[in-house]
This record gives structure tokens, sequence and C-alpha cells, in this order.
């Protein structure tokens, strides 16, 4: 068996472990000759170094790795599909393309090296053969309503926008499938001139999604430029309405133009944008409902027709962030005009990713010159605050916080977060009274917030006074989120602290359950079990909480309790520790805080 076959065959199987091809190969390499021996090696090593590259998000690895063991078997089929996907992924186009060529000759059906091809000719004018390269691709449901939407948009690019709606116009679709054909159908006609018919479309668009921001700018710029200002601005108000009054830039600045009186133009306006617009929704789709390296590709199709589409810009940001590839990350966000209405929110996000990479620094003079060129608006003193307070610089987060409530002179619900963030961070620099008072107000504001009915309740539980209260805050919290595990464990450990050890127990199993790979409530649990006398079990958790990589202070600590237990006696001390809530401390990456939606929803 050759090395292309074995390959083939290998991954057939699903063999994906480094140890069952060393085992495998060992066993085959002993009858080959120095050469034949080499050539595998060097084979099987690009493709064993491509998969792991690929599977740590080391695209750049990747792609390499593949182009190399791809030089050694050129016509293995498996390789050829593994490195035209990194190619197209990485939008490598001058690889990509040739490999789609080579890809479509083997068997398979081969359907994202068809839509490539056919975004190549209709990139170059050949919409016969774009049209015959998208029906080849067209396999199974996303496949087969990309394939119809591309062709349509081919229909448009030569002059045939009414035989492109006719295409649409499929019976028997599923709601998601209809959803995609009705919008675009409204796009068409609207470059096509067809105001009857865009108008239907868009109203049948928006009675399956009225909450998608995209199909709402679309909506709001055909009514606009139809004359129809009224609903062009009720369906950008119901845009805020459902934003809690925090509306997405772009809405803000196209009902700025509307109000103004500026000429409107559509969204899409040419065959060009509309293809562009077809990769983007499904690929921005695909990476929201856990189709990360399918999203991408589609992203990337979209910037082939259209490479500075701002939306899928901010949609591959978002998947690079997903994936942790945050330097792409921000290179997707620099591609973005300086001039968009985005660019307050996508400097944050650029600072989010600054500070994964370990740059805090960067990212807090990158805010800071955000602010002063925003004066007025508190999203990045508040983003500089949250990172601050992830790197317990809590003395810097404060400051940002105040900052920030400087600019409310009437907080309302939405003002929340600033108060419970500046209070925890109080409470980490040991000043309880302003700790209490901004928590005290977080809940004012938002009666029934988890996290700060949380954070308060513990910390008057763990300072000792009004404990029947802080009981029935923390109660209320898991009431209001029973599946979160660090607030279960705050009840369990409440229940710890007041020496109630068997309900401390139950919580503490369960919060277990919902988190079990946090070694601070797998901690707490064997610390319970201890007190109940089920001292086996406590020393199986110990050891599993140091096996998780617990925080340098707490590591000797647990260490001593697996070799002394706890204390006994009355007057054993029992341990104060640290609120740790889903959300208290925000990881860099918590980027949802900030407005760029829908793309990054």
């Amino acid at each position: 068996m050759g090395p292309r076959l074995r390959i083939g065959f290998l991954t057939s199987l699903g063999i994906i472990g480094l140890s069952a091809f060393a085992g495998f190969g060992a066993a085959w390499a002993a009858n080959q000759n120095s050469d034949e021996l080499d050539k595998l090696n060097s084979l099987l090593g690009g493709y064993l170094a491509a998969n792991v590259a690929r599977s740590t998000n080391d695209a750049d690895r990747a792609t390499l790795y593949y182009r190399g063991a791809l030089a050694l078997d050129p016509d293995n089929e498996v390789l050829l599909n593994q490195s035209f996907a990194m190619e197209a992924s990485e939008a490598n186009w001058k690889r990509a393309v040739p490999l789609a060529k080579d890809l479509v000759r083997t068997p398979g059906k081969h359907r994202m090296a068809h839509l490539l091809l056919g975004l190549n000719y209709f990139k170059a004018g050949s919409y016969s053969r774009a049209n015959k390269e998208f029906q080849a691709a067209s396999d199974g449901p996303i496949g087969d309503l990309t394939s119809t939407l591309a062709r349509a948009w081919t229909m448009v690019a030569r002059g045939d926008a009414k035989g492109a709606i006719k295409l649409l116009d499929i019976p028997g679709q599923a709601e998601w499938a209809r959803f995609y054909l009705n919008y675009h159908k409204a796009l068409i006609a609207d470059v096509a001139g067809r105001r009857t018919e865009a108008r239907a479309s868009y109203v049948r668009t928006f009675g399956q999604d009225n909450r998608t921001l995209r199909t709402a700018l679309a909506y709001a710029r055909h009514a606009a430029r139809r004359g129809d200002k009224k609903l062009a601005k009720s369906i950008l108000e119901s845009q805020v309405t459902r934003s809690d009054g925090e509306p997405h830039p772009l809405a803000a600045a196209l009902l700025e133009e509307i109000e103004a009186d500026k000429d409107v133009d559509y969204l899409v306006k040419t065959a060009d944008d509309g293809m562009a617009e077809v990769f983007y929704g499904l690929g921005e789709a695909l990476t929201g409902e856990g189709g990360l390296s399918m999203g991408i590709l589609y992203l990337q199709y979209a910037l082939y027709i259209e490479p500075n589409h701002e939306f899928t810009l901010a949609a591959l940001a978002n998947a690079y962030e997903a994936s942790q590839r945050f330097a792409d990350a921000i290179a997707a966000y620099d591609r973005i005009g300086s001039d968009t209405p985005l660019r307050s929110s996508i400097e944050i996000r650029k600072a989010f990713n600054l500070n994964s990479l370990e740059k805090a620094d960067e990212a807090k003079l990158l805010l800071d010159k955000l602010a002063k060129d925003y004066p007025e608006d508190l999203a990045p003193l508040d983003a500089a605050g949250n990172i601050m307070r992830a790197r317990k610089r809590y003395g810097e987060a404060v400051e940002y916080y105040s900052r920030a409530l400087e600019l409310v002179p009437n907080p309302d619900k939405r003002h929340w977060s600033l108060y419970y963030s500046r209070g925890t961070c109080y409470e980490r620099l040991n000043d309880w009274p302003p700790a209490e008072a901004d928590l005290k107000k977080a809940l004012e504001l938002y009666p029934e917030q988890p996290l700060a009915l949380n954070y308060l309740g513990y910390s008057w539980i763990d300072q000792g006074h009004n404990l029947e209260e802080g009981m029935a805050l923390i109660e209320r919290a898991v009431a209001l989120k029973p599946d979160d595990g660090y607030i279960v464990d705050s009840l369990g450990w409440a229940h710890f602290r007041l020496g109630q050890f068997d309900d401390a127990v139950r919580y503490l199993e369960r919060a277990v359950e919902l988190k079990p790979q946090d070694p601070v409530l797998n901690d707490h649990l064997g610390d319970a079990l201890w007190r109940v006398g089920r001292e086996r079990e406590a020393r199986f958790q110990w050891e599993q909480a140091l096996t998780l990589e617990p925080e340098p202070e707490d590591l000797d600590k647990i260490k001593k309790k697996l070799a002394e237990g706890l204390p006994s006696g009355a007057g054993a001390k029992i341990p104060s520790v640290p609120i740790k809530a889903e959300g208290a401390d925000p990881k860099p990456e918590a980027h949802k805080e900030t407005n760029l939606a829908p793309a990054l929803e």
C-alpha cells in the first residue's frame, strides 16, 4: 500500500492519533527501501504536523505543512482537499484556485471547490461557466441554498433579474431557507428597480425575523430610497427598542442620514454586492451555529468578491476571536475603513484582543486614546475598567469606572454593571463601605441581577453580618441562574461558612457538576466533604483540584490539606475566599460587552 492510499485509508477509518500512525508506519516501514521510507516519513510527518497545527488553530503552519505533504504526493485526494481548504481559509487565492481545479477532477462532490471556481468565473465575467460550477456545488441543504442564491446573482449580473427572482421562488423550503430566499429576492428586486416585488419580499422577510440588523438596514434603506421615511425610521427605531436604548452604530448613523433628508442608497447596489451578501450572510450564520471552519471559508469567499465588505470583515474577526487567533482578528479589524460608524466598537474589540495577547498596557493606551477621541462615550472607559479588573489592577479599574459614571448623570438599569464592577474592585481592595454602596446601587437599578445578588449576599455572610439577608440574596441568585456553577458554589460555600456542612455538600456537589474543570469549586467540595466525615472523597476532590491548575496562592494550601486534612475542633478557622461568579472577573476575551452586532453577536 503506497503513501497516497495509506493516508486515505487511515483517514477513512478516523485514525487521527499520532501513536496510531506511528505504530502502523513502523510495521509497514520494515519492508520498504530507504528512499521509500524517507518519502513516507516526510509525507506522514507533514500530514500529521499539518493536522496538529490545524487542531491548535495555527493556520500558517498547517498551510505550510499541507503544502509540503502535497508536494510529495500531488494526486492525493485527501491532501488536495485539506490543502485547498487551508489555502482558501487563509485567502491564498493564487494557490487555492488551482487546487480547486485539481480537486474537482477527483471523485467526490467537493462543494467548496466548485463554489470557489464559480466565484472565480463570476469575477471574470464568465457567467455561463460560473453558473455551471454553482450548479455542481448543490449538495445538501446549505449547498443547495448557496448554489441557488449564487446562481440568482449570476443571472442578475448578466441582466436577467426577472429570471433570478423566479429561480428563488422555490416551494416547500424550510423556514430558515425561506428567510434567505425572501431576503435575496428583495435585494435583487431593489437592484432591478422592481419596487412592488421588493416591498413584498421585505415584508415577508421581516415577518419571519425582524431582529436581524442586516435585514433591518436593507429594509430601512429600501423604504427611505422609495420616499417612505416614516417606515424607514420605524424600522430603525424598533432596533433601538430591542437593544434597551443602545442602538447599533450603523443603525444610528442611518437614522441620522434619514432625519437629515440625505440621499440614501440601497444596501446592495450591484450583482457583486449581492454575491458577497450571499456568502457573508451564510458565513456569519455558520460561525454563529458552531460551524467555525466552514463559516470562515464562506466569509473569505465573500471577501474574495468584495475585499472591503465591513460586515464580513467584522464577522471574520469575530470568528478568529472564537478560535483564539487574536492577532489575526486585529488584522481583520484593521482592514475596515477608519471612517466607519463602527470605529469605536472596533477599537474596543481590538483592545480586548491585545489583552488576550498579554498586551494589556497597549490595550490601555488604545482605549485611553479612544476615550479622548469620544469624550461622551463611556464604552471605552468601561472596557478599560474591565481589562484592568481582569488583570487584578483594581485601583486602575476603579478610576476608569468612576470616570464612566461621571458621564451618567441619571443612571438607569443599563448602568448597573458599572456600579457592580466598581463595587467588586473596591471589595478586592478591602475598601468595603464604597463597595457595599456600589453593590446596593447596582441592585437598586437592577433588582433581579444574579451577579450583584450573589456578590453582595456572599460578602455579608463572609463578613459575619446581615446573615439572613445575605443568604436570601444568594438564594435568589441561584433561583435566577440555577445552572451557574459559580453562583451555586457561592450558596454552598455560604452554608459552609455558617457551619451548615450537609447543606454545603449538597450545593457544592451540584456546583462541581456544573463546572467540573474549576479548581476552586473542587477544592470547596473537598473541604465540605471533609467536614461531614467523607475524608476519602475529600482527598479525591483536592487531588482533582491540583490537576486543574489552581492559582499559585491556592496550590500550597491544597497540598497541605492533602497531607494533613482540615484542622479539627470548634475553634478551627473557616477560610474566607473571594467570591467567584460567571462574569464577576471578566476574562480577557470577554468581548460580548461591546456593541458590534449582529455580525459579532
